[in-house]
């Protein structure tokens, strides 16, 4: 059974850094897409950032560029997102989701979600 586990949200202020964590167990293919995504009251499940297990490559939205990081430690079975200089803008429930098709930010190429952790931004 794959489960996706996610950890480190919370409030933070404007201007403020979080990092969190997706936890992968049970997938037992060496081939596989972790994606963050990110979703607003009112508002559609927006991609954040992705990562291959296999060579590494990310791809971010514009949103985000240059105040995010993805990185994955292949050891522990985990991938973080760093966030620096956050905004109110970045509130949302942020997901992790595991894909073994194309890279992407695309919801639908991904099958299988975490239940998501709390990001507020707020003074």
């Amino acid at each position: 059974q794959v489960q996706l586990v996610e950890s480190g949200g919370g409030l933070v202020q404007p201007g403020g850094s979080l990092r969190l964590s997706c936890t992968v167990s049970g997938f037992r293919l060496n081939y596989y897409v972790i994606g963050w995504f990110r979703q607003a009251p009112g508002k559609e499940r927006e991609g954040v950032s992705c990562i291959s297990s296999s060579d590494g490559t990310t791809d971010y939205a514009d949103s985000v560029k240059g105040r995010v990081t993805i990185s994955r430690d292949n050891a522990k079975n985990t991938v973080y997102l760093q966030m620096n200089s956050l905004k109110p803008e970045d509130t949302a429930v942020y997901y992790c989701a595991l894909g073994v098709g194309v890279q992407s930010l695309l919801s639908r190429e991904y099958s299988y979600w975490g239940q998501g952790t709390q990001v507020t931004v707020s003074s």
